[in-house]
């Protein structure tokens, strides 16, 4: 049987539950072992003190052990069972429709004049990619917002389906996904790492490292034989004067790249760490997808060269800590570091890149697989080598499944475009959007919300509520002008193009929009495209009856023409007739 969306939120609902019930067993176990941890140091201090159970006291280490490391364990399992609610409570509410404005809205990848991303909702607030992410790192944020801004050729498209496919199964991998990176806190952002890739290097002489780790280990050895008077002090602190005044002057040298490079560590010392275990978590899977496979092979030697890294990074910050600052400055520790990770940026810049590529082409996949798994019923879209757009139950992927209404579109060389009429808020936006949307995710490597689809490779043009600019002194009239001439530049260059266009020329007179909008529809049909315009204004759908333009009318209305605002969404055949101005009016409050 095939699972349902409902299905997948029972199972959600379900899982929140039980790891609520964890997460409460975890928290009282985490309070007993404080508890008996707080009862045993009590009891060492008591027994300390009593002259006559001095001998007892010990006997209260082995349960001061034994506790700390229950409450530890507990203490791991709250937060683990935490995370994983969290992420659970996240996807029911998306699957509720409850999601808007909760998770990324991936603004900061927004693109001036793209040809759909504001028409068709793809970035922002209760956007497609909000749906879509579930990417713990910026890297992956990235790269998904790629996939949606930048549209794939098929033979990518189907590989990237076969990925989804396979990933959609993992449901454990989604779960360690979800709790990835958790000892931070939080979304991981990688962007600092590529930004160290790309500043300046550090130039550190190449026997410097060797000539450092000889002279601390000399220090080092000199005074614990003075110590330990193995050797007098007479004897080894010209010695150590000596290796002492070398160490200020090669300090004092290398002052400023030992600085900067230092600064870099602490500042990504937790990034390189869940980086490190990132890349193992991929290392270790094994996938039959030919694109998941590479990205492990990709990944193989990555995490033992990262571990490395964050290492070092690790001593970076430690080395602040007072007890170890002025040891480490003594013996150089600083310099021998800044050296280290230079050396290692130098052999790795090149590898850091590719794994780091590798990283946010799963995540992406990764989001589209949770989306997948969420959206049981959803279609995986086929491509065509005709311009063709033909999709059976057709809706919107932003509406929730209960008020999400379907309809067929079909445009080939017989139909190449629709005319789309009826009144306001009759759903004519909604149907357009959803063809540009799920041909956005078609060419993502996604699910499409649609029983069936078999499209082109189009290039997406959208004017849909194309928005004014008070700054620049632009229309919404101009916008759209702006934005039609852009869809037939799209269309010169020769490619399939599926246009999406909303009440075209509203800002002018019917007669002048009536012949405009021939005028554009005859130059998009000189090229291979294919598409839809809606209109309110009758005097358009002309256009569709003329036998050279190959198109076609059909509308949207009431189910019932004595209540002309109860819309059903549906397509149908034909031009609009009914009229809805007088409960337009009433609804405007005017008493008509």
């Amino acid at each position: 049987m095939i699972p349902s969306t409902q299905s997948v939120l029972l199972e959600y609902q379900q899982r929140v539950q039980d790891l609520g019930s964890m997460l409460l067993s975890a928290a009282t176990g985490q309070a007993e072992s404080r508890a008996l941890l707080v009862g045993a140091l009590v009891a060492l201090v008591a027994l300390a003190l009593a002259p006559t159970a001095r001998l007892a006291s010990p006997l209260a280490i082995p349960v001061i052990v034994v506790a700390s490391r229950r409450y530890a364990r507990f203490r791991d399992q709250a937060q683990l069972h935490s995370r994983l609610k969290s992420f659970y409570e996240r996807g029911s509410a998306r699957l509720k429709g409850d999601w808007p404005g909760q998770g990324q809205t991936g603004e900061e990848y927004s693109q001036d004049g793209h040809p759909y991303e504001r028409d068709l909702s793809i970035l922002g607030s209760g956007s497609l990619f909000e749906l879509l992410c579930t990417a713990r790192t910026e890297s992956g944020r990235a790269r998904l917002a790629a996939f949606l801004l930048n549209p794939s050729d098929p033979e990518l498209a189907i590989s990237r389906q076969g990925a989804v496919r396979e990933l959609t199964e993992h449901k454990k991998l989604r779960e360690e996904l979800a709790t990835f990176g958790s000892q931070h806190g939080g979304e991981e952002n990688w962007q600092g790492l590529t930004e160290w890739l790309d500043t300046p290097r550090a130039y550190f002489p190449r026997i410097l490292p060797g000539v450092l780790a000889a002279t601390a280990a000399s220090l080092a050895t000199l005074a614990f034989a003075a110590l330990i008077r193995l050797l007098p002090w007479s004897a080894a602190l010209p010695w150590i004067a000596g290796i002492g005044t070398f160490h200020g002057i090669t300090g004092f040298v290398l002052q400023r790249r030992v600085r900067a490079s230092l600064a870099c560590g602490r500042k990504l010392a937790g990034e390189v760490s869940v980086l490190a275990s990132g890349l193992a978590l991929l290392a270790e899977q094994r996938f039959e997808s030919p694109l998941l496979a590479g990205l492990v092979e990709h990944s193989a030697q990555a995490p033992a060269a990262v571990r490395k890294l964050g290492w070092w990074m690790h001593w970076v910050r430690e080395r602040d800590r007072e007890w170890l600052y002025w040891f480490s400055i003594y013996m150089m520790l600083g310099t021998q570091l800044a050296a280290a990770m230079e050396r290692w940026r130098v052999r790795y810049t090149s590898d850091l890149r590719a794994w780091l590529d590798a990283w946010a082409e799963f995540e992406a996949l990764n989001s589209l697989a949770c989306y997948a798994h969420e959206h049981p019923e959803d279609a995986y879209p086929e491509f065509s080598e005709v311009v063709e757009f033909d999709a059976a139950d057709l809706g919107h992927p932003l509406l929730s499944a209960e008020g999400c209404v379907r309809n067929d579109v079909r445009l080939n060389d017989t139909t190449r475009f629709l005319v789309i009429s009826g009144s306001n808020m009759a759903g004519k936006s909604t149907l357009l959007r959803s063809m540009g949307t799920n041909a956005v995710l078609a060419l993502a490597g996604a699910p499409v919300r649609a029983n069936r689809m078999r499209l082109a490779p189009f290039r997406v043009c959208a004017s849909i509520g194309a928005p004014d600019s008070l700054l620049e002194g632009k229309s919404r009239f101009m916008a759209e002008v702006e934005r039609i001439r852009d869809t037939l530049a799209a269309v010169s260059t020769g490619g399939p193009v599926l246009f999406v266009i909303d009440e075209i020329f509203s800002g002018t007179n019917s007669q002048d929009r009536r012949i405009a909008a021939e005028a554009v529809i005859r130059a998009l049909m000189k090229g291979r495209a294919v598409g839809a315009i809606s209109t309110h204004d009758l005097a358009l759908t002309e256009i569709a009856a003329l036998p050279d333009l190959h198109g076609e009318n059909v509308h949207m209305a009431s189910r019932d023409e004595s209540s002309p605002l109860d819309f059903d969404y549906r397509l149908q055949p034909g031009v609009n007739r009914q009229s809805n101005a007088l409960a337009i009016a009433r609804l405007a409050g005017v008493e008509v």
